[in-house]
């Protein structure tokens, strides 16, 4: 007996789809693409509000052409806005209780680093004051924080 073409599909084909039907069960795979979703937001809200997160008083720095520093955990800042206001780190401080607060922040570890942050319009004066009694107090390392990209010091000027 010959069978034709269709009857041999429609025999062999069917009952396969049957079996492929019934053996199908729980899909096993975790779709990534909703939490991929929620990291790519949530990357941007931590890129948007990480600038935000800067020591407090605002000053307008200085620009300068040296490079950016890498940063470090928990850094003492004095900040000295334009009109000669001293702060350390979000505090407003005399000039006179500046050294012993600072002394008293950092107790025995004279050898850690101090950033000063002083407005652009803040007097040359109070700047010089501020760093060197911050020297005279036994601090050795004592950084002045500024911008970059401002006016060349030295290359060919265009």
């Amino acid at each position: 007996m010959a069978l034709s073409a269709h009857d041999a599909f429609s025999a062999t084909g069917g009952s396969r789809r049957r079996r492929g039907r019934r053996s199908r069960g729980a899909l096993s795979e975790i779709n990534v693409t909703p939490l991929v979703d929620v990291m790519l937001v949530l990357l941007i809200i931590f890129m948007v509000s990480a600038p935000m997160l800067t020591v407090g008083v605002p000053v307008e720095l200085p620009k300068t052409e040296a490079g950016a520093m890498e940063d470090q955990s928990e850094p003492l800042t004095v900040s000295i806005r334009s009109d000669g206001a001293i702060f350390i780190q979000e505090d407003a401080v005399p000039f006179s209780n500046m050294a012993p607060r600072l002394r008293a922040m950092v107790g025995d570890q004279a050898a850690k680093p101090i950033y000063v942050r002083a407005d652009g319009q803040a007097s040359y004066a109070v700047v010089a004051q501020v760093m060197a009694a911050l020297s005279t107090s036994g601090f050795t390392t004592i950084n002045l924080i500024t911008d970059t990209g401002g006016p060349s010091s030295g290359g060919e000027q265009r």
